[in-house]
């Protein structure tokens, strides 16, 4: 578990020393457990991100864009009317657990002075978020309700007291010393690593593994001294945020694990950039399954049965291919009628057309007569001769249908929630998809397709569609003539534009990085991307939304990478 009670502890730090003293300007709720908070602090305001997500709860001050909704739910408007304007008062760690009291003064609808506390619990799928009365220690709302009936500890609920989780006993690991962590390992039993998490507060595996690893000899010595020092790393906030990479594997702390040795690593300048950095894309991707669920299994679906299509056509085309075939079998029975008779199941005869006049056997149907099967096989002669290009066309549009739906899938693999319903949007005005009947009278028609802006290394900037409705959008409307256009050569994926007529070099690669990110080879190496200036970008009559031909290209080839796509991206 990365996120431990020492990991809270070093992120409490951070907190408190960007936004003690801030003011509380907005507050949003974008997603159902997601709250965003902005903060006038030391001269800059800041974005404070708070999440009851159960897979991805969390807290740091964040650099991301937030969609909000157009009506904010109620907590977020209960939040608005006790914390705006107010003055955060102190940040802390309560004990080594993972909870977060933030105390924030303000004024009531009476100008009188208030001091509102905010909750936030970090425990995985039982997180939350609370807004308490400081003073009387009842629980005005929460961001999650727990009935008595769900917990028989504690009820969280409007107008209850609030009640701490149940106390697990522990030592603080900041109070102990060498004794004492003599007296709480017994070292003739063994799993020092367990017994660590099992007597200290805070502590996960993954920090007591550590322990035991820098350790290297396990004894009454080298414990307690490796311990303690790493415990006075964190006291003294000595902290090296790092993520670490091993296949599809990620783990991050604040700390350089030396157990990890064999995994990719990359350090961050803060905690809070290392999280947003780590969640970038993970919990929006959750989002979006749940938004876009639906969708997907459709996409999905609907490419498996083009597939299919294509292959019962591919049969009948091979099929086609043996007209000459049933026009031979036709003409030879047509010339041995007198040696076949009705309820022959085979007739054998001389190939005149072969030049050694070998013999043929050609399957009969015995109910037919010898002239009806002359004739049957005239006939499928004639139908697989006429079949054959409307077949070929037939395979053509299935295919066209498959790459289109290819092309969806890798959208909806980089969307964001307003992607997916742009998506639903296109389908619904291709015919794929009935128009939902919504509960309101009125629909809200979505916007002007919303897309990414990213800078390069140059200042020059780079905007990328994400979907076919942006891609046109930028492409046909936005772009100017001279601007440069990106895309993957051969592969699916995103428009990528670059808003200049001449730019540098850097910048070229810095596109054609992105194009190749947001495209179905984002995991690939040497990825080939073809750029071209948009005056060579058409759009056929016709064709698919976000379909366009192109000449005049030129290819770069690039290896993904999403640190580099991250740093571009415009906040």
């Amino acid at each position: 578990m990365s996120f431990d009670g020492l990991f809270t502890y070093t992120i409490t730090h951070e907190l408190k020393e960007a936004l003690n003293n801030g003011k509380i300007t907005k507050i949003h709720q974008p997603y159902k457990y997601d709250l965003i908070f902005q903060i006038r602090s030391g001269g800059r305001n800041h974005k404070l991100f708070i999440s009851a997500h159960p897979s991805y709860a969390r807290i740091h001050i964040t650099n991301e864009n937030y969609e909000n909704p157009s009506e904010p739910p109620m907590f977020c408007m209960l939040l608005r009317k006790h914390l705006e304007g107010g003055v955060i008062e102190n940040i802390q760690q309560l004990e080594m657990e993972r909870i977060f009291i933030i105390d924030v003064k303000s004024r009531n609808e009476l100008g009188d002075t208030t001091t509102k506390r905010l909750i936030v619990e970090i425990m995985g799928r039982h997180s939350n978020i609370i807004l308490l009365d400081k003073e009387k220690n009842t629980i005005l709302d929460s961001i999650k309700h727990l009935s008595p009936a769900v917990n028989r500890h504690r009820t969280v609920l409007p107008g209850q007291p609030y009640i701490l989780p149940p106390s697990q006993g522990k030592t603080n690991p900041f109070d102990a010393d060498e004794e004492t962590l003599l007296k709480k390992l017994d070292f003739n039993a063994g799993r020092i690593d367990q017994q660590l998490v099992e007597n200290f507060a805070g502590i996960s595996p993954l920090f007591s593994r550590e322990v035991t690893h820098r350790a290297g000899l396990i004894n009454r010595t080298t414990i307690p001294k490796t311990f303690l020092a790493m415990i006075k790393e964190l006291k003294m906030v000595q902290v090296t945020p790092q993520i670490f990479y091993k296949q599809n594997k990620e783990i991050f702390y604040m700390l350089n694990l030396t157990h990890l040795s064999d995994y990719e690593q990359k350090s961050f300048t803060s905690i809070s950039e290392l999280l947003d950095r780590y969640y970038y894309g993970k919990s929006e991707r959750d989002r979006v399954k749940q938004q876009g669920n639906d969708l997907e299994r459709f996409i999905i679906n609907e490419k498996k049965k083009n597939e299919k299509k294509v292959k019962k056509l591919a049969a009948t085309l091979d099929q086609a291919a043996k007209a000459t075939e049933f026009q031979l079998y036709g003409e030879l029975l047509t010339a041995n009628l007198y040696a076949i008779k009705k309820g022959d199941k085979t007739a054998e005869v001389i190939n005149y057309y072969d030049e050694n006049n070998e013999t043929i056997i050609i399957p009969l149907d015995i109910q037919k007569s010898p002239s009806d099967n002359a004739q049957k096989y005239f006939s499928k002669y004639q139908k697989a001769k006429n079949s054959v290009e409307v077949v070929q066309q037939q395979i053509e549009l299935a295919q066209h249908e498959i790459d289109y739906f290819e092309g969806l899938t890798q959208q909806i693999g980089s969307a964001s929630p307003r992607d997916i319903e742009e998506i639903r949007e296109e389908l619904i005005e291709g015919g794929y998809l009935k128009q939902r009947k919504s509960k309101t009278t009125k629909k809200k028609k979505l916007q002007k397709p919303s897309l990414e802006y990213y800078l390069s290394s140059d200042g020059t900037e780079i905007i990328v569609g994400k979907n076919n409705k942006q891609n046109e959008f930028l492409t046909n409307k936005l772009a100017a003539r001279d601007d440069v256009w990106f895309h993957t050569k051969d592969i699916p994926g995103s428009h990528v534009v670059i808003r200049s007529t001449n730019p540098s070099e850097k910048t070229l690669l810095e596109a054609a990085n992105i194009a190749a990110y947001f495209s179905k080879a984002k995991n690939s190496s040497s990825v080939p991307v073809d750029y071209t200036a948009i005056r060579y970008v058409k759009k056929p009559n016709g064709s698919k939304p976000g379909y366009v031909i192109y000449d005049n290209q030129q290819t770069v080839y690039v290896t993904p990478d999403e640190d580099l796509v991250f740093r571009l991206r415009k906040s």
